[in-house]
């Protein structure tokens, strides 16, 4: 396997999690009396730009489909986080009536809608069938399309060009990130502005966010690896900025190598942190996998005592990086019966490879778990501010990252 970005030979491995079913392949009923599909689940890292990559296996189609069970809304703080950047921008930006703002990978209009009430063109770009089904009742104009360089020049032959365009959370989940960036610089407006949110490599490192990877993240971005991408594809990063969102994420501001803004120094004063911190030192990916397996095998032993004194467990949030940290140290129903959470589009259907089976949050007061893992532990403050009640008959909050804590 080559790197997907400088096609250099990966001959360094990060993380093996053994093999798992993608993380969003919600199961149905009829679906548990049928085989289910498992792929290598493997990280690399490329030596030459430092990208963190996985195994290739299968293509977008096969992970993105019509039934995507992720809709953004679901979480009342991502809807808080994706309104102040919407306000922030327009102010900033000065955007108004004639201006145009695209979103690629739109989900269900979580954020688009903020311009939409601002009387703000906006064009959403999702494939997904399920998600561009709930923008568009929003007042949304979706395009249903996977997005890249025949799409961004395609958009710019019919004068639909951005003043802001936008993709949070997408950078990670593209096969072809060169092509990608490309469409983002033939879609990008000159003097227009391009912002890219993503999870943080150097966070996953340092937290040992092991559960964040799943077969739709294809990339594990660093602010270096990036900045190499998108000049590649004629872009230049501008400005950064570190969020809280996701665990540790980065929200990178760009424009076209010819715009006229000054670099801020906070670019480079991140990739200095990353340097220092060994992000382009191949010890640093080589001893991460120990790491993983010592929180791995904390949470097993945890619900094995859980069980053997008499304790109910049960889990919060049917999200990806669940699926993935309880494949990864093969949890089944026997130890973790339930898993609460509040999308709909989730309730009645099971977790892919544990099968667990996914209830809605109001029935917590029917099982009254003594235990509530919370799965999305980057929104545990949230979670368990929702959850409170738990607390009325003796229930207590876990977490197992960056380390197992009962709360």
């Amino acid at each position: 396997m080559n790197c997907r970005h400088c096609a250099a030979p990966l001959r360094q491995s990060f993380l093996d999690l053994g093999h798992a079913p993608p993380s969003n392949a919600y199961l149905t009923q009829a679906d548990l009396s049928r085989p289910e599909r498992y792929y290598p689940l493997r990280l690399w890292v490329c030596e030459q730009c430092w990208l963190v990559q996985t195994e290739d296996y299968a293509d977008s189609g096969e992970l993105f489909d019509a039934d995507y069970a992720y809709f953004s809304s679901t979480s009342s703080s991502w809807l808080a986080h994706a309104r102040a950047y919407a306000e922030r921008m327009r102010e900033t930006l000065r955007l108004g009536a004639g201006s145009l703002v695209i979103e690629v990978a739109s989900n269900d209009g979580y954020l688009l809608r903020n311009f939409v009430e601002a009387g703000v063109p906006c064009l959403g770009i999702e494939p997904t069938a399920s998600t561009a089904d709930a923008a568009e009742r929003l007042g949304i104009p979706v395009l249903r399309e996977f997005f890249g360089e025949a799409l961004g020049k395609r958009l710019a032959e019919e004068g639909r060009q951005a003043d802001l365009l936008l993709g949070n959370n997408v950078f990670a989940h593209v096969p072809d990130i060169n092509d990608f960036s490309r469409g983002l610089q033939a879609v990008l407006k000159p003097g227009g502005t391009l912002t890219l949110e993503f999870p943080h490599l150097l966070r996953l490192i340092e937290q040992v966010q092991f559960d964040t990877v799943y077969h739709e993240h294809f990339s594990y971005l660093s602010l270096y690896s990036v900045e190499r991408v998108l000049e590649a594809a004629g872009l230049r990063i501008h400005d950064v900025e570190q969020l809280a969102t996701h665990g540790g994420s980065l929200r990178v501001h760009a424009s076209h190598q010819d715009d006229s803004r000054p670099r801020s120094a906070s670019v480079d004063a991140l990739l200095s942190t990353e340097a220092q911190a060994g992000l382009r030192d191949p010890a640093t990916y080589r001893g991460f996998q120990a790491r993983a397996d010592r929180l791995k095998n904390d949470l097993l032993t945890f619900l094995l005592e859980q069980k053997r004194a008499g304790r109910r467990v049960a889990a919060y949030g049917a999200a990806a990086k669940g699926n993935t940290i309880l494949n990864y140290a093969g949890i089944k129903p026997d130890l973790l019966p339930w898993v609460f959470d509040a999308a709909p589009s989730k309730q009645g259907k099971y977790l892919p490879g544990s099968h667990v089976p996914i209830l809605s949050p109001q029935q917590l007061d029917e099982v009254r778990p003594d235990l509530l893992l919370i799965l999305p532990w980057n929104i545990a403050d949230e979670v368990m501010a929702q959850n409170e009640r738990i607390r009325q008959w003796g229930g207590r909050f876990v977490t197992a990252i960056p380390c197992l804590e009962v709360r």
